[in-house]
């Protein structure tokens, strides 16, 4: 069967996925159509395919311990110069997600791996275009809002040509986001467990 490259993140679910989509193409990124639009907690990582019903068993374990919690998303910020990346800003759910990729890549488990950069989560929006296009990014999604009630996260495939494929989704075991969990605070963000 040989290796597969795969990736753990949450969806930005619709409308804001496509529309997020639909700018970061507009902005020249030719692999946005071939990516949905995401927060990731696992970078693509190379595995042995008849590894995948372990991998699997991994993230439900992890899904299963989790609960729904509130996804913020609020202006624009940039990896650069270290890396040409300009994306969305996670300000409400950014915590919950860290401890997410944290388990998701926990030492004990299938998809144990150290990162090439600290965790920061993020939607990309420009990657490796000209910097005028990662400026005019930068600038116009600087106002830019989503939020949503996050319940679960996935996981896809690489294709050969490039695009990314969803596998699989994992829901977390919480069956309801708490009322007050939706509210707006800043810094709100709801244990996993």
């Amino acid at each position: 069967m040989g290796t597969v490259t795969i990736g753990v993140s949450i969806a930005v679910p619709e409308p804001h996925g496509s529309q997020l989509q639909e700018l970061r193409a507009g902005f020249g990124d030719a692999a946005a159509h071939g990516i949905p639009t995401h927060v990731t907690l696992l970078p693509p990582t190379e595995v042995d395919a008849r590894e995948l019903p372990v991998i699997e068993a991994h993230l439900v374990e992890v899904a299963e311990a989790g609960r729904p919690f509130p996804m913020r998303l609020a202006g624009t910020g940039t990896f650069r110069p270290l890396s040409p990346v300009v994306y969305v800003r996670v300000v409400q759910g950014a915590e919950v997600c860290t401890r997410l990729q944290k388990q998701v890549r926990d030492a004990s488990g299938p998809l144990a791996r150290e990162l090439l950069f600290p965790y920061h989560p993020h939607v990309t929006v420009a990657h490796g275009i000209d910097e005028a296009a990662m400026d005019r990014a930068h600038e116009e999604l600087a106002d830019y809002r989503a939020e949503w009630p996050c319940t679960g996260f996935a996981l896809y495939e690489q294709g050969a040509d490039g695009v990314w494929r969803k596998l699989r989704e994992f829901v977390f075991g919480g069956a309801v986001v708490p009322p007050q969990a939706c509210a707006r605070a800043e810094d709100a963000t709801l244990p996993l467990s």
